[in-house]
C-alpha cells in the first residue's frame, strides 16, 4: 500500500515572528492506495473541528528522496503542438 496523501486539518491559529496571523494545522490521518482503491485512515479528530481538511503530497521522511511531481492531466509536453 502506498501513502498517496497526509491530511491535515486547520486546528487554530498563531501570530508569526512577523506579527502576522496564519492557520495551524495538525495532520490528522492518510490517505493511502490499496488493491481496491483510495482508502482514508483518520489518526485524529481534533476538538471542534469543522469538518474540512486539506489533502497533501506526502513530505519526503529523512533518507528518502521526494516523490516525482505529479502532472495535472489536462497539460501537454510540447506548446509548438497543441492537443487539439
Amino acid at each position: 500500500m502506498a501513502r498517496k496523501f497526509e491530511v491535515t486539518a486547520v486546528t487554530g491559529k498563531y501570530t508569526d515572528n512577523n506579527g502576522q496571523e496564519k492557520n495551524r494545522y495538525l495532520t490528522i490521518g492518510a490517505v493511502i492506495e490499496g488493491r481496491n482503491g483510495l482508502m482514508l485512515k483518520l489518526e485524529a479528530v481534533p476538538v471542534g473541528w469543522d469538518g474540512w481538511a486539506y489533502l497533501n503530497e506526502p513530505k519526503p521522511r529523512d533518507g528518502q528522496q521526494s516523490p516525482p511531481a505529479r502532472q495535472s492531466r489536462n497539460e501537454y509536453q510540447d506548446a509548438t503542438d497543441p492537443p487539439f
